[in-house]
Order: structure tokens, then sequence, then C-alpha cells
């Protein structure tokens, strides 16, 4: 008999992290065969905060890279893990060329090839990143993508370091099963993925986006009335500003044209004709 899509959601336990991955992770691994106990995490933050590398090390005894872009957190991940000498801090910020992917930041370690886990959370780039990675195979990768998005939107920012946008979660599972890693579990804000040769050791039913995913308290949704209304449904806010989002601010059409085209009387024509000119004008 096999195993309900949401089997791992069973597991969730914060130790250190921020959705139930501690716990989650520990699951994993007593499924997963011959473990190297590596493990590399960026951007590591301070080394404990919302941390999915943190447990296994102080638990699990595992070895890790640890990689920070902020100068100030990464001294902090540094003193931490001062006594630890199977534990590398790096003060880095990991991008996507091949002087700054992650290949290139790793080659100067003693790691294995295949090391059992790989947390990427740097708040926008994240699928960049991966898609970067060509010589290491993680068994486990731990990704972010953008909570805002609807499971069926295909999107990825743009591959730039300046901006902060993130991917959807459809986006970065078919990154993933071109890379050869099968989803299993899907946090708030995390998706994590096994090499597809591990999959089939979960036993599960399924393992798509709509199953997995039992949390989408942050989409807003947008949809369009017959009269050209825009209407706003679902969360509502920017969740890492805290502002509202203003429905009559996001309006496409004035107010005196929102009725269904063909009722248009002749001024209303008139109107949305020189409305028309202008918009084009201005694109």
């Amino acid at each position: 008999m096999l195993n309900p899509p949401t089997m791992l959601h069973n597991y969730k336990r914060n130790v250190y992290s921020q959705y139930g991955e501690d716990g989650v992770l520990e699951k994993i691994f007593e499924i997963l065969p011959e473990l190297d106990r590596w493990c590399v995490e960026f951007g590591a933050w301070d080394g404990s905060f919302l941390s999915n590398t943190k447990n296994l090390i102080e638990s699990k005894n595992y070895s890790a890279v640890l990689i920070e872009g902020n100068e100030k957190k990464s001294a902090e991940l540094k003193k931490q893990h001062s006594s630890k000498t199977n534990v590398y801090t790096i003060n880095s910020y990991v991008g996507f060329s091949e002087n700054d992917s992650l290949d290139e930041i790793l080659s100067e370690i003693p790691i294995p090839k295949t090391f059992d886990l790989l947390s990427i959370d740097i708040d926008g780039n994240d699928y960049h990143v991966w898609k970067a990675l060509k010589k290491y195979h993680p068994k486990v990768v731990v990704i972010e993508f953008n909570p805002t998005i609807q499971n069926e939107v295909r999107f990825v920012q743009a591959a730039d370091l300046n901006i902060n946008q993130g991917s959807s979660l459809r986006s970065i599972v078919e990154l993933g099963g071109e890379k050869g890693y099968e989803l299993v579990f899907v946090s708030k804000v995390n998706a994590i993925f096994v090499k597809k040769e591990f999959y089939g050791l979960f036993e599960l039913e399924s393992n798509s986006i709509e199953e997995l995913r039992l949390d989408s308290d942050l989409i807003t949704n947008l949809f369009v009335g017959f009269d050209g209304t825009v209407f706003i449904d679902g969360f509502g806010k920017l969740p890492w500003h805290g502002i509202e989002i203003n429905q009559s601010k996001i309006q496409s059409l004035p107010g005196f044209l929102r009725t269904f085209k063909s009722n248009y009387n002749f001024m209303q024509r008139r109107l949305y004709s020189i409305f028309e000119f202008v918009k084009s004008k201005s694109a």
C-alpha cells in the first residue's frame, strides 16, 4: 500500500527551521541509504535563525559548508562554529556565473560530489543558482519559492543579483525535473526534492504540487469582471512589507468605461477610442 502524498507532513518539527523542515529532513535521511553527513546552506544568515542545517550539525554531527554574503552575519556565523573543524564558513554571495557559482565556491572544500543536503534561501535568485549547479549532485535539495504565486503559474525572475522577486513553485519543480529530482514535500515557503533514484523509497501515491502544497494562504488572486473591473481575492497584501493592495488603484479602466463594452453608448465609445489611443502611445 502506497503512502499518501502528504506523508512527510506528519514529521514536521522545528528545532531551528521555520515550517517544520527539521523534522521532515530527519525523516528523509532515515529513508535514504548511504549518507555521507555533509550539508551546504546559503544564505546561512547567522547559522541559527531559520536554519535548515544547524539541527543536522548539532544532533547528527554533520560536516557543513555555510555561506553568507552579509559581512556582519557571516562574522557571527564564523564565531558560532569556530570550534568545529568540520564546519566551513564562507563570506560570499552565491551567483550563477563561472566565477561566483556554487560549483566554484565548493571546489576548494573536500566535500563529496553527492553530499546529503543543499539548502538554498537567497530571496530571489534561488532558481538560477540551482540551475547553475553542474558539478555537484546533492541527494536532497531544499529551495525557497515565492509563496504568493498560484500553483499553476510559471514565473522565473530575471537572473539579476539586484532583484528580489523569487520564482514560482511550478517553475522550480520543472527545473528539478530537468536536473533529475522529484518533489517530496512543500512547506509554506520551501520545496524539498530528492534525487529521482531515491524517490521510489518514499512510496508516495503522488507528488503533484496540488496535493503536496497544503499552505497557500499568502496567495493573492486577481480576476476580471466582464465590465473590465479588476478584483482582488485572497491574502490581498504585500506579505514582506505589510501593505494592503488597494483594489481601486490597480484598475486599468477609468470608472466611466467599466461596463460591458458592447453596451457602450455613443459618448463612451468616443471616450474609449481616445483612451485606447492614449494608452497605445504611452506603452
